[in-house]
């Protein structure tokens, strides 16, 4: 039986538009619950609190709580898909099917148009005329994919002009990773050759490049080349190698998107596998404690129309484990996205079946993994609360930590662990600004007030980590009165000298608690600690970095504070500005003069001794 909506709520639901666009479904609080789209706007919401009406048990708990609703009337019902889609991720409505992970995904670009093509890492496909390849996910695939073009395939890697003038080559041509075309070593059409190589590979054409490879190699045989036979031996080996690791074998030389979706409890996992020219090149995990109610394909299509609402080019195919409500709209839209026809498929047999089954077994797997993980947290989330004498159990922890050398380049940072996961996005970088020397206690305490005095809209923790024992936590204390938020739990965590175990200090408790070594609640604090230490050592490496590159700037003339802010902002370590060419170094604000200063002193800093 449908709820009966309130007058104005009734109102608005007679006066609906013959459009279509999309609606929002508010709670009596004004907080979005659920977003939608439809051809027709009125026979869409109608249907939610028509009499008779038989929902599933979370649309029935969503209607009961629909006190109010907006809606935006668009062109198309494909304007609509993409305006809902851009608001799901803006407001993240918890009746909506919501992915947990919004980051950008990296591609490998490949500029073809220049002279001298280099590959660069991206994270936004753009229509520039370059190749993009991609994405990689996870990034160590990317990195172990990069590893092996840098060691078979000699391409620059540097950022400088390359016109055959330069004077002498860099180390990379002495260690045979580039043939030196800045030196007129290499010609345009010898480079392109392997430019022409790099997108065999990274495309999967892969018969084509080891053909092309072993040709060449008992040509240079020949030709008694024999230094030049070996090293294109050891380039093949090097890719073969590779190739085996990736390759699909059910599968041909296309590029495809796979879908599978597997299930257990309440638990869903939905695995996300990219094959680009028949080789598989890395797999993204979507996992959802709680989305018994949700279908297969209401699921399948949130991820795609989450996934791709970003600067990611889709792929020819996309392969699915269930019909979508409406396949044809997303083909449109993702046709749009990539500029040519893109197709959504549920094969049922074939190849791109063995495809979808074979990312179905990656999500059973998943699934297993998560929901031991899950149990495993709860686990270390109930140990904490026992033993912290908490009200509730944690769902939000933050952790700090200090680091600095020597009292110089002191700094903080703030980690960041929400319901079972760390929240990189929250995670805060602080310099420590009134303390001088190497003080941790004062350090403590001047990070812990800025941050919870200022709190930037980030969401309050039920509970804090400070990296230390007594000293530092009574500082984090006090800090904490100061900012006028003493009813956070607080505790310091700290090994006594000599001492393997983990102990846990409380405000006004003088013994600390002794943690079990293997318990879940001492994995979960270590876990949060050692990112909190790792985040601080990041940062303060990265300044005493600058330090450094700040003080060589300072010793050229003609270089004063703005123009090495400037230098440093454009090139970001002085590697960079040293390869920069003269024509960029100018663009960013300097004069001849201070170019050949700037040049000589790099020199004989890098000059061996």
């Amino acid at each position: 039986m449908a709820p009966v909506a309130s007058a104005d709520l009734q109102s608005k639901l007679d006066h609906l538009p013959e459009q279509p666009g999309v609606y929002l479904f508010k709670n009596q609080q004004g907080e979005i619950l659920y977003i939608g789209k439809a051809a027709v706007l009125a026979d869409r919401v109608r249907s939610y609190f028509q009499k008779g009406t038989d929902h599933s048990p979370k649309t029935a708990l969503l209607v009961r709580q629909v006190a109010d609703l907006e809606t935006m009337v668009t062109r198309s019902e494909l304007e609509a898909l993409v305006l809902e889609s851009n608001l799901v991720k803006r407001h993240r409505p918890r009746f909506n099917v919501v992915l947990r992970d919004d980051k950008q995904y990296p591609y490998v670009r490949l500029p073809i148009k220049d002279d001298f093509p280099r590959l660069s890492i991206v994270r936004r496909v753009q229509k520039d005329g370059a190749l993009y390849y991609g994405p990689y996910t996870p990034v160590n695939a990317l990195r172990e994919t990069l590893k092996v073009i840098k060691q078979a395939f000699p391409l620059a890697t540097c950022t400088i002009d390359i016109d055959g003038t330069a004077d002498r080559a860099c180390i990379e041509f002495e260690i045979k990773r580039c043939m030196a075309p800045c030196t007129g070593n290499q010609t345009k059409a010898e480079y392109h050759q392997i430019v022409r190589q790099v997108r065999q590979f990274l495309e999967g054409r892969d018969h084509e490049l080891v053909e092309d490879l072993r040709a060449r190699m008992t040509e240079a045989a020949d030709r008694e080349q024999f230094e030049e036979a070996a090293r294109l031996r050891d380039r093949l080996f090097k890719i073969e190698r590779m190739l085996e690791k990736q390759r699909v074998t059910q599968t041909t030389a296309a590029d495809q998107d796979v879908i599978g979706l597997a299930r257990q409890g309440t638990a869903v996992d939905l695995q996300l596998l990219f094959v680009r020219g028949g080789l598989l090149i890395g797999r993204k995990d979507f996992f959802w404690p709680q989305s018994a109610d949700a279908d297969d394909a209401e699921l399948v299509q949130a991820v795609i129309e989450q996934f791709y609402n970003k600067d990611g080019q889709p792929p020819r195919e996309v392969l699915v484990p269930a019909e979508l409500d409406d396949p044809a709209l997303i083909e449109r839209w993702l046709s749009d996205k990539r500029g040519e026809s893109v197709r959504v498929l549920a094969p049922e047999r074939g190849a791109k079946h063995q495809l979808v089954q074979l990312a179905e077994e990656n999500a059973a797997a998943a699934v297993a993994d998560h929901v031991r993980n899950e149990e495993t947290g709860r686990q270390a989330v109930d140990e904490l609360t026992r033993l912290l004498r908490l009200e509730r159990p944690p769902r939000r922890i933050e952790g700090f930590d200090i680091s600095n050398t020597m009292g110089n380049q002191s700094v903080a940072s703030m980690v960041v662990w929400e319901e079972g996961q760390m929240k990189k996005a929250d995670y805060r970088r602080f310099k420590i600004q009134t303390v001088a020397g190497a003080n941790d206690f004062a350090s403590m305490q001047e990070v812990v007030t800025r941050r919870y005095r200022d709190t930037e809209n980030l969401a309050r923790p039920d509970l804090i980590l400070i990296d230390g024992g007594l000293g530092q936590l009574a500082a984090a204390v006090t800090a904490l009165k100061e900012a006028g938020q003493p009813d956070i739990a607080v505790f310091g965590l700290a090994k006594a000298k000599g001492d393997k175990d983990e102990r846990i200090f409380l405000p006004g408790r003088k013994n600390p608690v002794v943690l079990r070594a293997n318990s879940p609640a001492t994995h979960l604090v270590q876990r949060i600690r050692d990112e909190a230490h790792r985040f601080a050592i990041a940062f303060h490496r990265k300044l005493r970095g600058q330090a450094l590159v700040a003080s060589k700037l300072d010793q050229i003339i003609g270089v004063g504070e703005i123009t090495r802010r400037r230098l440093l902002k454009q090139f970001g370590s002085l590697d960079k500005i040293a390869a920069a060419s003269d024509a960029d170094l100018r663009g960013a604000g300097l004069d001849t003069n201070t170019v050949a200063e700037l040049r000589k002193s790099l020199r004989t800093d890098q000059t061996p001794t």
